[in-house]
């Protein structure tokens, strides 16, 4: 059963160190225990022991922002493992000494950084390359016929006034003869 005492010094040796701290095995749900034990004593039946229940009630108060204060430096520790982690390739340092769920966020959020780098590397990459839509929405202005695009395949026909979605250099070529007119220009 954890006691105000050990919180205590589980923080303070959080706290004071750089590495994120082992914590014992059940920590969570001996905090929870704990909750639970100290709020069924704050049920008062008579008067006679108000200090204790103020007493009992500030230490409970202690308790909950010491565990508070835990996982706010805990949580820091961890988002700067998971920057090291992203830039070194380093990802298993102070790990183990995770909480379950705190390796849960830890592998999330290392597989976020990863992903934006991969959409980083991706955007640069693709700044270089002639950036061109591969179709274009264009409306007729005349009737015309079936024809066969730069795929080879069959299109049309298409009535006055009628758009399309046909590949760019299909839509150049019905633009530059006049039979049709960008629709986004």
């Amino acid at each position: 059963m954890l006691t105000y005492t050990d919180m205590y010094d589980i923080l303070r040796k959080e706290k004071y160190s750089e590495t994120l701290q082992a914590l014992p095995k059940n920590f969570v749900l001996d905090f929870s225990e704990y909750l639970a034990d100290v709020r069924g004593e704050e049920s008062p039946q008579d008067n006679l022991f108000l200090d204790n229940i103020a007493k009992s009630k500030k230490q409970l108060e202690n308790f909950i922002a010491m565990f508070k204060e835990l996982i706010r430096l805990r949580k820091k520790k961890i988002l700067a493992l998971v920057f090291v982690a992203t830039e070194t390739g380093m990802m298993k340092r102070d790990y183990e000494n995770m909480l379950p769920f705190e390796k849960d966020v830890f592998d999330k959020l290392v597989k976020a950084y990863e992903d934006g780098d991969k959409e980083l590397s991706r955007m640069m990459i693709g700044k270089h390359e002639k950036h061109e839509e591969k179709n274009k929405m264009i409306l007729f202005k005349e009737g015309i016929e079936n024809f066969v695009d730069m795929s080879g395949n069959v299109v049309g026909p298409f009535k006055a006034g009628e758009l399309a979605n046909l590949e760019s250099e299909v839509s150049q070529i019905l633009v530059s003869s006049g039979k049709a007119s960008f629709v986004d220009e």
